[in-house]
């Protein structure tokens, strides 16, 4: 497994998923399956039949779609890894890949695999998983619930009864997956630890660690804070040609949560926490932007989020600022 000549790609959607297998030769074999449990042990004999136990396996993240997938890939003691979409569709680009079909996606995959090796994908723990489930969860009801108050400010009549009495329920969920993340955090000491070393940070409460916790995990994966900020999708995209310099936004190929969830935390910060506080009036001095200056405290609440992790030790200001 240390150095595969086999290459497989997966294209995974919520019905099945296309699978290709490139040789030491070149060539493919290609096979779709439906994506259930009993489409996964399919792959797997298919892959015992073409003696391709120590291929390099290759998927997108997917979300919902290829998450137990990969798990079942990982648990058989294969070697997969799980790229960002963003990153295969730059290697098509490369490529100049015009078709756009499952079977030649799965292909693309398998090539960019045997180019580029990315790193094993390394399953969270259980206890991970349940976090980021609850996370998720608490973040689609608060989603419905943003909706649900805009329709309240047009509602009428027994519509708008309707539209409150929804509303009291989404509350009271909210209420109780919040509470479901406490006590799961309080269930596991090394959840609980971290916690409490994410909260010593000015500007991160529980709910803003909780959510750092369920999708930094596991840390062993980030080799530095600029992986992390990268992994964020908070990594500034410089545009430049010659003499000519645009603006430069924020990457976003990268974890849509952690973002918003840093986001109010950075305002937070801006104002009590000392070392972020110094750090945007010297960006503002210089002249940028105010949202240049939010998204940059946000990269700087990562960066302080890591360095505690990776520690053990809780935030010192002192530190920071000497």
């Amino acid at each position: 497994m240390t150095h595969p000549i086999i290459f497989v790609g997966i294209d995974v959607a919520k019905a099945k998923f296309d699978v290709a297998l490139l040789s030491a030769e070149g060539k493919y074999r290609s096979k779709v399956f439906p994506n259930t449990p009993a489409g996964h042990r399919q792959l797997l004999d298919w892959l015992n039949k073409y003696e391709a136990q120590e291929a390099h396996l290759c998927m997108e993240t997917t979300g919902a779609y290829g998450r137990n997938l990969a798990r079942f890939l990982a648990q058989q003691q294969l070697l997969v890894s799980v790229v960002n979409p963003a990153q295969i569709h730059a290697f098509g680009k490369t490529e100049l890949t015009r078709a756009k079909t499952d079977k030649a996606d799965a292909r693309l995959i398998a090539r960019y695999c045997q180019m580029h090796r990315p790193a094993p994908w390394v399953p969270p723990a259980e206890e991970i998983i349940t976090l980021q489930a609850l996370v998720q969860r608490l973040e689609d009801l608060l989603a419905l619930q943003t909706m649900e108050s805009n329709r309240l400010e047009s509602a009428e009549g027994p519509a708008r009864k309707s539209v409150e009495a929804v509303l009291e329920f989404i509350q009271q969920q909210i209420q109780m997956v919040r509470l479901q993340i406490e006590i799961h955090i309080d269930k596991h000491p090394d959840l609980k630890n971290q916690q409490e070393l994410l909260s010593s940070i000015p500007g991160i409460g529980d709910n803003t660690a909780a959510t750092l916790l369920a999708f930094l995990s596991p840390l062993d994966r980030f080799h530095s804070a600029k992986q992390v900020v990268a992994y964020a999708g908070l990594n500034p995209r410089i545009r430049e040609s010659g003499q000519w310099a645009g603006k430069t936004p924020i990457a976003k190929a990268g974890n849509a949560l952690l973002r918003k969830a840093l986001y109010l935390p950075a305002v937070v910060a801006k104002q009590h926490n000392p070392i972020i506080a110094a750090f945007c009036d010297r960006l503002l001095t210089r002249g940028k932007r105010p949202m240049q200056v939010v998204v940059a405290a946000m990269r700087r609440l990562l960066h302080m989020a890591f360095g505690v992790l990776k520690s053990g030790k809780p935030f010192d200001p002192n530190f920071g600022l000497a």
